[in-house]
């Protein structure tokens, strides 16, 4: 623990609660007279983690400083070192700390988080330490490297579709999913993630290309830019089937009992990805609030996709804006189920599945001699 830490929590309490001694001073008398205690902390260490990483820390890190038992670790570990980012969001985004970031990142260090959200001065962004399950989760993955060399493309969130200047048609989808696919992938040892968003107040671990879109024919555009690089298309994202025939130039008033929007129907990406001379391997989401297999199977079938994954959305079975979710999985030969579970771990199951299932499809076929 740092003396900043130590001004929020005290040893005592972590000690009781960890069941282990807690450090605090580069120089032990008792440490030192059995050997160097901070030289031989860092051997003993597996796996160095340090959460929260506050900004200073971060820049005392990058710039090799050893003023305390914390950097001192840091520079002594030969250990895999992670941190975990909290600050705010103002701090996040300056420019020093990005390098900072960049100059850690380039000697090894792997970076989790920071998440999006509220924060404790009141400030809403980027910056939240992430969750110790979502930090631990990404630590010990034990992931298996399926998707190494490989480009996988992802939409995830829902899109805006604007009325006027104020105003717009969108729908429940909060993007988790989608971004727990794209971490998922980053784990599985992809060669390159892009994660094609609509509005959402999630972050994506540093290593991911993102791309933020609002409407439908934004992410239309984006995905067609990238598809033809990629090898695996996973359409997560919730995009309006609608969007209005006309976006009016300002603020519609409010001058009559009822009045007409007229819609049209937008550019199905999954459709038209599934349908190029030369498709990557496309995987489909269906959420429905009825009837899911006889849905999922007819869009399986009717958009030509290689495998759809389809889940239960409404009051009673939720789905939207949850931390977990379930999933029923369709390919052309066969299903799969997956139980309720945290996003992130379901995540790293379907990416699994998508990896043997694109596999199967893109191995040599064997004929009989």
């Amino acid at each position: 623990m740092t003396r900043a830490a130590q001004e929020f929590i005290t040893p005592l309490t972590l000690q009781a609660l960890s069941g282990g001694t807690v450090q605090t001073e580069l120089f032990s008398a008792e440490q030192e007279a059995q050997a160097m205690g901070h030289i031989a902390l860092a051997r003993w260490a597996d796996i160095l983690l340090i959460a929260p990483a506050t900004a200073h820390v971060i820049a005392k890190l990058s710039h090799g400083l050893a003023d305390d038992l914390l950097s001192t670790l840091y520079l002594v570990a030969e250990c895999p070192v992670y941190i975990a980012p909290a600050m705010n969001q103002a701090m996040w985004h300056k420019t020093i700390t990005q390098e900072n970031i960049q100059r850690l990142q380039e000697n090894g260090v792997k970076i989790i988080g920071p998440e999006a959200g509220e924060q404790a001065c009141g400030d809403v962004g980027l910056g939240r330490m992430s969750e110790p399950e979502s930090i631990c989760a990404q630590i010990f993955s034990k992931a298996d490297p399926c998707l190494a060399g490989k480009h996988i493309l992802i939409t995830a969130g829902p899109t805006r579709e604007a009325i006027d200047p104020v105003r717009y048609i969108s729908n429940r989808s909060s993007g988790k999913m989608g971004y727990a696919l794209a971490n998922a992938a980053l784990l599985a040892g992809a060669k390159q993630v892009t994660l094609i968003s609509g509005p959402v107040n999630l972050s994506a671990a540093l290593g991911i290309q993102v791309h933020a879109v609002e409407s439908a024919a934004q992410m239309y555009t984006k995905v067609m830019e990238f598809v033809a690089q990629c090898d695996i298309f996973i359409a997560a994202a919730a995009v309006a089937d609608y969007t209005p025939q006309m976006t009016e130039a300002s603020k519609i008033k409010k001058l009559h009992a009822e009045t007409l929007l007229t819609l049209q129907k937008t550019q199905d990406i999954l459709a038209a990805v599934a349908n190029l001379p030369n498709r990557p391997f496309t995987v489909g989401f269906a959420a429905e609030t009825d009837d899911l297999e006889r849905y999922a199977l007819e869009k399986l079938h009717k958009k030509k996709l290689d495998l759809i994954a389809a889940n239960w959305v409404g009051q009673a079975q939720g789905g939207f804006d949850r931390d977990e979710n379930a999933l029923h999985v369709y390919w052309q030969t066969g299903s799969q189920s997956f139980a309720m579970m945290p996003k992130t771990e379901l995540a790293q199951h379907l990416i699994k599945l998508i990896a043997e299932k694109f596999n199967d499809a893109t191995a040599p076929q064997k004929y009989p001699t």
